[in-house]
């Protein structure tokens, strides 16, 4: 007989994840299906800020800024420790926006959500302050304003923890290959594409979290038609070494008005981005181009005084943004808001999701569980919004003191490796470390802060399968890692899982 479950969510990227964990802890039996790793697609290729969307002010969308805003202080509540506020210089160029105009919109910026625990925006005169240091001199204005940093694949990572917490099972490398409905469920058939093995389940409702797969889901896998659609639009970013001083970002403005971020990264690297444009290609074979590498660099040598070259990039990577299509010409003007669409068919519920972004994940889940709440009558109240995720449960959200207080727990570490395991594990990281008393009780050592113990927790606990799953998406080690050393770390992990 198969199994029966309430809620059957395609698609492990933060969509998926967030109202996997929204279901399960109302009480909702939830299974997850991701046909890769978790946040493999687009959700671990974003510009990894958790913020209102300044430039969205612009397109009047003035509901889907507010509700960043406003889930911004939310989520760094919940995560701290993979959540954490970043400041922003915007040098102000008199061939752009005029100064009043950036000011309103700051000014609506720092207002508009209820603001309460970063501070505000200042003006900035960049040849005084520090932060103009690198800016060429023809700048002379700027302004300063607050938004969040955020680990993104992490945080797909850790709502999926979370959803298993609560009763939820996550299925990784497994794609949904057939949902038919039969009455009043969904007859569903999933595949493990690394065994071909196959398993059926029903469920009571399905939702579609496939992101710039969420067409082919609906035509290919349930047989259904939506009047609405996704508009792929790739989105390019490149890593080089860091070229200021100080924890602060930069938003500049190229010469066709959009905004480019260039924005500390691991520490010692800079993450620039993003390009916007028109994508029609196959999701998973996203690369950034020439010419947007060349866009990228332009936007940041129009400002600073140390030029940037294609000799400078340490890694490039692109993403498929999945935007609503409303129709809008300009990729850049498209809306990041987001549409769940009920499909009106009898039987069992068919809920797509089109759109999103990672700052509003939590909200965009409340709400599709608010479509599904007819169909669960049972389901319990809405509880994500004072709920802090895997590893974020410390007192006041205060970073920077539990880190403090876990250099001292564990002053036989080095500090670099207390910090690392802080910012991506929180207070789990007791799990890690176990009855270690020295270095050599963390096991074999990988790279400079990637000890044994670490990986055999993410294999463990958070469904990594395979050297890229740790290195890239459940941490950041590949940057810090030679190819020698990734190339033994690869060897040594197919012996480990027996490849």
């Amino acid at each position: 007989m198969n199994d029966v479950v309430d809620i059957f969510v395609i698609g492990g990227g933060i969509n998926g994840a967030g109202i996997a964990r929204d279901a399960a802890g109302r009480g909702m039996s939830v299974i997850l299906c991701e046909k890769d790793d978790l946040a493999q697609g687009t959700s671990s290729r974003s510009g990894k800020l958790v913020h209102g969307g300044l430039r969205y002010l612009e397109y009047y969308e003035f509901r889907l800024v507010r509700e960043a805003l406003i889930e911004r202080e939310v989520l760094l509540n919940s995560a701290s420790h993979i959540i954490w506020p970043l400041r922003f210089v915007l040098p102000h160029s008199p061939d752009d926006r005029p100064a009043w105009l950036v000011r309103l919109g700051l000014f609506l910026y720092d207002h508009l959500g209820g603001r309460k625990k970063l501070p505000g925006t200042r003006s900035l005169n960049l040849h005084q302050a520090p932060e103009g240091a690198p800016i060429k001199d023809a700048y002379k204005k700027g302004f300063e304003y607050s938004d969040c940093w955020v680990d993104d694949a992490r945080l797909v990572v850790l709502n999926a923890v979370d959803a298993h917490r609560h009763g939820a099972e996550i299925l990784t490398r497994t794609a949904c290959s057939s949902a038919r409905r039969e009455g009043d469920v969904w007859n569903i058939e999933m595949t493990d594409t690394q065994t071909g093995q196959t398993r059926n389940v029903l469920a009571r409702a399905v939702v579609n979290a496939g992101g710039p797969w969420v067409n082919d889901i609906i035509n290919r896998v349930t047989g259904t038609n939506s009047r609405r659609t996704v508009r792929l639009v790739k989105g390019s970013h490149i890593i080089v070494p860091k070229f200021w001083d100080g924890p602060h970002a930069y938003l500049v403005q190229n010469h066709d008005k959009r905004v480019i971020f260039i924005n500390p990264y691991e520490g010692d690297k800079a993450l620039i981005g993003t390009t916007d444009t028109p994508y029609d290609g196959p999701p998973e074979q996203v690369e950034p181009d020439d010419s947007e590498v060349s866009y990228l660099l332009a936007a940041v040598n129009k400002y600073f005084k140390q030029p940037l070259t294609e000799a400078d990039i340490l890694q490039k990577f692109s993403g498929v943004r999945p935007l609503y299509d409303d129709g809008n010409g300009n990729p850049s003007a498209v809306t990041r808001d987001y549409v769940l669409d009920l499909e009106p068919g009898s039987g069992a519920p068919l809920l797509n999701i089109f759109g999103g972004k990672i700052t509003t994940f939590r909200k965009l889940a409340e709400h599709a569980m608010e479509k599904l709440t007819p169909f669960f009558p049972e389901m319990k109240k809405t509880w994500t919004a004072d709920a802090p995720l895997p590893g974020g449960d410390f007192p006041n959200a205060d970073f920077e003191t539990f880190s403090s207080a876990l250099q001292v727990q564990y002053a036989w570490m080095p500090k670099t490796l207390t910090h690392h395991y802080a910012r991506l594990y929180g207070t789990l990281t007791q799990q890690i470390i176990g009855n270690a008393n020295s270095m050599v009780d963390l096991g074999k050592k990988f790279g400079p802060d990637l000890f044994e113990a670490e990986v055999q927790f993410l294999c463990t606990h958070e469904w990594a399968q395979t050297p890229e799953d740790i290195l890239y998406r459940r941490t950041k080690h590949n940057l810090h890692m030679s190819e020698a050393e990734k190339a033994k770390f690869a060897e040594w992990f197919a012996g480990m899982r027996g490849n």
